[in-house]
């Protein structure tokens, strides 16, 4: 007789350890789909905050950006060519420098288009670390002024390369797409100019990598902004692509 009451408790708790159970099941199925598809905060729901419409097709943060650093890679490299063929005491340095104002002068008009039919600003001076770089170059003389400026703007390409990958990859904009394109093709191009200068410090180029932290993006106004051409910083006509000088065989201690 007294058994029944305690056989009822008995009944009763694993009908609550069952719908415990059932629930929670429940709630972990649940959560996952709210904070994938529901929550903000996500890498898709950044990506759409920070996209705008184009006649082109959508434009985000990093395609913005890249438009950004295409225009200040030109700033600084375009006269570091040029100081090259004055400056440098080998015909393979004073070639690269042919090659990165061959190469800029073309980009920068390119980016330039871009820009306007994007309705995006464009910097009109090299950054900060640019001109610091620029600097560099200005103070130095003979083998180490070649030295400087093949590892300067190797490393620099490199690092600009990365990006146009990832641009080329990403981006759902034609005119950007078309923009990286040639930018891929240019860079290139100068990565093997310089390297051919035998001046590159390949193990540094591979501690520096191994070390940096992923570039911050450039701040770049969405549509509508600014579409007044900003104008080449030098004005140099286009000539034909240069073939690849021969490396230095030895260079001296």
């Amino acid at each position: 007789m007294r058994s029944r009451p305690v056989r009822g408790r008995r009944l009763l708790s694993g009908t609550g350890i069952i719908i415990t159970l059932l629930a929670g099941t429940l709630a972990a199925l649940i959560f996952p789909v709210w904070s994938y598809a529901d929550r903000s905060g996500t890498g898709l729901d950044t990506l759409n905050a920070q996209t705008v419409p184009t006649n082109y097709g959508p434009l985000s943060a990093l395609d913005r950006d890249f438009v950004t650093k295409v225009r200040l890679a030109g700033l600084w490299e375009l006269p570091a060519g040029q100081q090259a063929q004055q400056k440098s005491t080998t015909q393979a340095v004073r070639t690269a420098g042919e090659h990165l104002v061959t190469g800029h002068t073309f980009l920068d008009a390119r980016v330039r288009d871009v820009a306007t039919r994007l309705g995006l600003a464009l910097p009109n001076q090299p950054n900060a670390q640019q001109r610091q770089w620029l600097a560099t170059l200005d103070a130095a003389q003979g083998q180490e002024y070649d030295r400087d400026f093949a590892n300067l703007l190797r490393r620099a390409h490199g690092k600009v390369f990365a990006v146009v990958a990832q641009v080329r990859a990403t981006t759902r904009n034609s005119l950007v797409r078309a923009l990286a394109d040639d930018a891929n093709t240019t860079v290139l191009d100068h990565i093997k100019v310089l390297e051919a200068t035998g001046y590159v410090d390949f193990d540094a180029l591979a501690e520096d990598a191994a070390t940096a932290s992923p570039p911050p993006l450039v701040p770049s106004p969405a549509p509508p902004g600014p579409t007044d051409d900003p104008g080449t910083p030098v004005p140099v006509t286009p000539t034909p692509m240069y073939t690849l000088p021969p490396a230095v065989s030895s260079l001296p201690p």
